[in-house]
């Protein structure tokens, strides 16, 4: 009997978002830790930050938010589209650009609502907690239950 093997080289933790997908790890990035605080900014002293950032994700890891470049303000700030530095040093990740599809892992059982690679809006009902999503997947919707939730490529 045939089956599909999954062999995993790269992976993310998930974090859900009604309006931006999963970043592409295997993109370009970049990443530090946040030297002040202003409001829907990222500001980093050292940031070295260009005009090619617009529209990266941004993934805040001290406290798992997300957000994506909305406008570079200079070498050292960026503009983003919510406020998830609310404290200097924060670490972050920046990635170039969202991810084509990826499988997930899902630590939490609970609900699992999707965007697919085909622009599908999906829910899976009672995900197991240790279950593998088979599907091409973009975005994980905040309103999902499930958690813990991995994308692996």
């Amino acid at each position: 009997m045939a089956y599909q093997k999954l062999q995993v080289g790269l992976g993310i933790n998930v974090i859900p978002s009604a309006t931006i997908n999963i970043p592409n790890v295997a993109g370009p990035t970049q990443g530090k830790t946040v030297t002040s605080v202003s409001g829907l900014k990222l500001v980093d002293s050292g940031g070295g930050f260009t005009d090619n950032l617009l529209g990266s994700i941004v993934y805040n890891t001290t406290n798992n938010t997300i957000a994506t470049v909305v406008a570079v303000d200079s070498s050292t700030q960026l503009s983003l589209s919510a406020n998830i530095f609310t404290v200097s040093g924060n670490a972050y990740v920046i990635y170039g650009d969202d991810n084509p599809g990826c499988v997930l892992y899902v630590g939490g059982a609970g609900d699992l609502h999707v965007l697919t690679s085909s622009d599908s809006d999906i829910t899976f009902t009672g995900v197991l907690a240790g279950s593998f999503i088979p599907v091409q997947v973009k975005r994980v919707f905040n309103d999902s239950t499930a958690s813990n939730i991995l994308a692996l490529w």
